[in-house]
């Protein structure tokens, strides 16, 4: 039955008057009337997703689930018995998780608080997952707040889940089927669904910085180590890589966090960090805020600590960027490469990021993606991809976000002819391709088809081989504290091996390297017997002044990378007419 005072009260908001409702209430009728068409006389049912849609969804969100499953029982068990349902939803509006009383399961369904219902707001109307995604803060949409007659029953409560990026990921959402008049009567929905968002971010924070700097805010010291309020991940520079909602909030009121350097929001560097852990007194860990007010801090050391930035010498000279200053040490080609990708990072051109195996082509392409503060993530790796499995990888991802092609010289034929209509349908997907075959032999060597090979390609990242790196001392401590620990160190025979090494299977091999030593070695000390046996593959074409620049033009050191003798390294400088820089 149409409720008809309430079809004229949209009418009323649609002229101007106010309703008297919250604004959000009165902006998403507007919308719904002069946005998506809809009639408020009719009583459409909740809209249900396909079982193949449901699953995309769901495969998308499992790392979101993940987080917040922990939190979705704690909660259900706080309201359990009060016939609240709770649902998760991904950033579309489709809910991908659910607790509810078995009792009412039918009537849920029906009134659409169960798994593959979508509440986004051009399809449910005004209701409250889609009024939060909408305005990206919690809201409860109460009886006839809602747009559609057939949802003018329930009461929904919903608050956002924002990823560590600062992009919207979710939406938390406690309902009823039939609740107490007063509008009021939900504000304990309201505390109950916000706290519980928090710590979902806060959790997914935590579970994605495992080898970073995490601090960790809260205006009372009793619950601090608890129940904290906010928190911030930093990179071994001081910089923010991460931080959940309500540090943005209350670190530059809404401004994105990411990319800025931790002493000039707050009282300190990221040398201070280590007196704010729990070895101290909670009531001793203050933490002065730029406003003038202060919080208390818990600091949380990384799995594999990381060096402060004055042990990374040059680093910052050349990788501004927040997680691109991670990826090298003072070598110069790459402070080159950082440089422009930094820049590139928030464009929409495509990159192709070309270099050998194991050089970390795939890490750089994440940092780049992190660094654009793009939304979702997508990656495929080509090597016998099908067309179907590029759809269906594509198939839950809308709005800005970033595909990641690995192995782009293996997609097949057939899929790189429908590739390109892929992506023409997905127009705020960003491509990023990765290559261990030069750029030119791509097309000349029929590994892609020339209009696709330019469609990928808007700027070139070529990632120098690890032999012919001028940081390798800098990435051996750095990888050595994270495969290793703090406590683990190299004799000067060992680091020496290390640093003559060929490296044909570039930071992959490295990292292989120091967990074998790791494992070997009797003590924290890594000597020359508990290093692995060198694995004999070596590269005859190698640029030979670029392994000279990258040992500093040590005969020695440079013949071993080589694994050929000093002479024949004389020989060939001669030959080549090089000069050693002056």
């Amino acid at each position: 039955m149409v409720e008809h005072h309430h079809v004229e009260e949209i009418a009323q908001v649609l002229d101007g008057h106010p309703s008297g409702r919250d604004s959000y209430v009165d902006a998403s009728w507007r919308r719904c009337v002069e946005l998506y068409g809809m009639d408020p006389t009719r009583s459409d049912p909740a809209h249900i997703v396909t079982d193949a849609e449901f699953r995309a969804h769901r495969e998308q969100a499992d790392w979101m689930i993940g987080a917040a499953r922990s939190g979705l029982q704690s909660l259900f068990r706080q309201v359990a018995g009060q016939n609240y349902v709770l649902l998760l939803t991904d950033a579309k509006g489709v809910c991908v998780d659910f607790f509810g009383d078995d009792l009412f399961l039918d009537e849920l369904r029906r009134a659409g608080l169960y798994l593959g219902s979508n509440w986004s707001e051009e399809l449910a109307g005004t209701c409250g997952v889609g009024a939060c995604i909408v305005t990206g803060e919690p809201v409860t949409v109460h009886q006839d707040d809602h747009f559609g007659n057939a949802h003018t029953l329930l009461s929904c409560t919903s608050a956002p889940i924002f990823d560590s990026l600062g992009q919207l990921a979710a939406v938390l959402d406690i309902s009823l089927l039939r609740s107490p008049s007063p509008k009021s009567s939900q504000n304990l929905a309201m505390s109950l669904v916000t706290a519980a968002a928090r710590r979902v971010e806060m959790a997914n924070l935590m579970a994605a910085s495992r080898r970073e700097w995490v601090l960790r805010f809260s205006s009372s010291p009793e619950f601090l180590d608890v129940d904290p309020e906010a928190a911030v991940s930093l990179d071994g520079s001081g910089r923010v890589i991460g931080a959940t909602r309500a540090a943005t909030q209350m670190l530059s009121r809404g401004d994105s966090l990411i990319g800025r350097r931790i002493d000039t929001l707050l009282g300190l560097s990221v040398d201070d960090l280590p007196d704010l852990m729990r070895d101290r007194p909670t009531e001793e860990r203050v933490v002065a805020l730029g406003d003038g007010g202060a919080v208390f801090g818990h600091a949380i050391a990384p799995q594999a600590p990381r060096r402060s930035q004055t042990n990374q010498g040059s680093t910052s000279r050349h990788a501004r960027g927040g997680v691109l200053s991670a990826l090298a040490g003072s070598d110069p080609t790459m402070g080159r490469l950082l440089a422009q990708a930094e820049r590139l990072a928030p464009t929409h051109v495509p990159l192709l990021i070309c270099g050998e195996s194991g050089s970390g082509k795939t890490k750089l392409a994440r940092a780049i993606h992190m660094a654009s503060r793009r939304g979702g993530f997508v990656s495929v790796d080509c090597a016998g991809a099908q067309p179907e499995d590029l759809r269906q990888a594509l198939a839950a991802q809308s709005g800005p976000g970033t595909l990641l092609l690995r192995h782009i010289e293996d997609l097949p034929p057939d899929t790189a002819r429908v590739l390109a209509g892929l992506l023409d349908a997905h127009p705020d997907l960003r491509p990023i391709s990765t290559s261990a075959t030069a750029p030119s032999d791509l097309v000349s060597q029929d590994k892609l088809p020339a209009t696709l090979y330019f469609r990928l390609s808007g700027s070139v990242l070529d990632i120098p081989p690890l032999r012919e790196r001028q940081d390798l001392g800098w990435l051996l401590e750095r990888l050595l504290r994270r495969h290793c620990g703090g406590e683990m160190r190299l004799t000067p025979s060992a680091r020496a091996e290390l640093l003559a090494r060929e490296w044909p299977g570039n930071l992959r091999e490295l990292g292989n390297v120091l967990d074998v030593a790791c494992a070997l070695a009797e003590s924290t000390v890594i000597d020359l017997p508990d290093l692995p046996d060198v694995t004999e593959t070596r590269d005859k074409e190698q640029d030979l002044e670029a392994v000279l620049d990258a040992c500093d033009w040590n005969m020695a050191r440079a013949a071993r990378r080589l694994g050929v003798n000093r002479s024949t390294v004389l020989r060939r400088i001669r030959k080549q007419a090089l000069r050693a820089p002056d």
